[in-house]
């Protein structure tokens, strides 16, 4: 308890130096951080270095609109041998080319299905056609459509793949050009060589204020992050003020009276002052980002409900975790919410850019789920197929697993009557 005795002078104790030549106090701490800094390097890392090495079955739309007629000695439009060249001279597992209309590539682009397209134009082959006559005033277009909203890692890759297909088609038309054409002069030749003029344009546009597509994933890990640390603040002053902790700041130190209750009943007080705050912390993330700092944010009312429940999933989770785990469960939490979670997010890096290991921990990692969510709602006007039906699912199977994984490991302690009394202070 605090005093309000005149402080006494501190008998002699142990030196630091003393204490420090002890390898046992060495032990603990050591392994841990040992641990935690060469998983985090190996996990951040490990995601990030060689993306385009690491690629599989990136979905990028390919549009073939070309109407024709085909070339003397050829069976089909120029667009349908392009999209067919693109599809069977790409590498073997590296992007899942989705051969579709306009109108449906459109649909995948406003849904974030797919990162880019690569569309050829109803003219295509009549422009082609006419490189060889004097009938030419332009040159044949190829369009590389961006998705700014998947990322601008994703999209940037995606471009990358559609501009480099293009221009292999582009080399390819050229070489039939110049064996059709081999009267032609100099200056011909060098535009025959290389006939098509690779146009990069926004597939669906996104708002200013959006960070290049960045915006929903660090509104996102603002969520995770506010209900990470509410619920260990929670966690830590609830045990102070039922008097399983001691309270220190700065020089002064106290220690409540140790309330009896047992394990359940204070997992149910962490996880309604939990529910509580995160009202509190998901109104300051809005306020800060879209109302001081000028956020693009359609649907106000859904982001903030999706954000609440965001906040809430994530808070009880903790609060499972710590209940459960005790003194190391900060940590436990810290990895299976932000550690684990960050580089499997697919926010940054698509996952389509990444090792196995990481698809494989962004099919039930919260923030990967918790991202998808958001980027529908900031993005893609809140489609339910664009991530939103899979984010508000996984959300409540966290809120149920929390629950059930919290009050189950509690009841467990407390039938076993692993109490949290401690001794009073004499």
């Amino acid at each position: 308890m605090a005093s309000g005795n005149p402080p006494q002078q501190p008998a002699p104790g142990a030196r630091a130096g003393t204490v420090l030549r002890h390898a046992k106090i060495w032990v603990v701490p050591g392994v841990l951080s040992a641990l935690v800094a060469l998983l985090l390097s190996l996990l951040y890392m490990g995601g990030i270095l060689t993306p385009s090495d690491h690629l599989h079955r990136m979905p990028i739309a390919l549009v073939d609109s070309d109407t024709g007629p085909a070339l003397p000695g050829h069976a089909t439009p120029l667009g349908a041998e392009v999209a067919a060249s693109i599809v069977a001279n790409s590498p073997p597992g590296q992007v899942q080319w989705r051969v579709l209309s306009r109108a449906q590539a459109q649909d995948e682009l406003a849904s974030g299905k797919v990162y880019g397209a690569l569309e050829v134009p109803e003219d295509f082959t009549r422009s082609v056609a006419a490189l060889t006559t004097d009938r030419a005033f332009a040159r044949p277009v190829l369009a590389a459509l961006t998705n700014p909203g998947v990322g601008s890692l994703g999209s940037s890759l995606a471009s990358q793949i559609t501009q480099q297909a293009a221009h292999r088609s582009s080399l390819e038309i050229g070489k039939q050009l110049l064996a059709a054409a081999p009267q032609a002069s100099a200056t011909d030749q060098l535009l025959l060589a290389d006939p098509v003029d690779v146009q990069v344009r926004p597939g669906h546009p996104i708002g200013r204020h959006t960070g290049l597509g960045l915006s929903a994933f660090y509104y996102t890990l603002l969520l995770v992050l506010a209900g990470f640390l509410s619920a260990n603040l929670v966690h830590n002053a609830v045990d102070t003020s039922l008097g399983y902790a001691d309270s220190e700041i700065g020089p002064w130190h106290s220690r409540r009276p140790t309330l009896p209750i047992d394990r359940t009943q204070t997992l149910l007080v962490k996880m309604g002052m939990t529910a509580g705050l995160s009202l509190v912390t998901t109104s300051m993330i809005m306020l800060a980002t879209i109302g001081l700092l000028g956020m693009d944010a359609p649907h106000l009312p859904l982001l903030w409900v999706f954000s609440f429940c965001a906040c809430l999933s994530v808070g009880l989770g903790v609060q499972a975790i710590n209940a459960a785990f005790g003194g190391i469960g900060q940590l436990v939490a810290m990895f299976v919410f932000i550690a684990l979670a960050l580089p499997s997010s697919g926010a940054t890096v698509p996952l389509e850019a990444t090792p196995g290991f990481y698809r494989f921990l962004g099919s039930f990692e919260p923030m990967r789920q918790l991202v998808g969510g958001v980027r529908s709602i900031l993005y893609f006007d809140a489609r339910a197929d664009a991530g939103l039906a899979r984010a508000w699912v996984m959300i409540a199977l966290g809120l149920v697993g929390a629950l059930v994984f919290g009050f189950a490991m509690t009841r467990y302690y407390d039938r076993k009557g692993l109490t949290r009394m401690v001794p009073q202070p004499s």
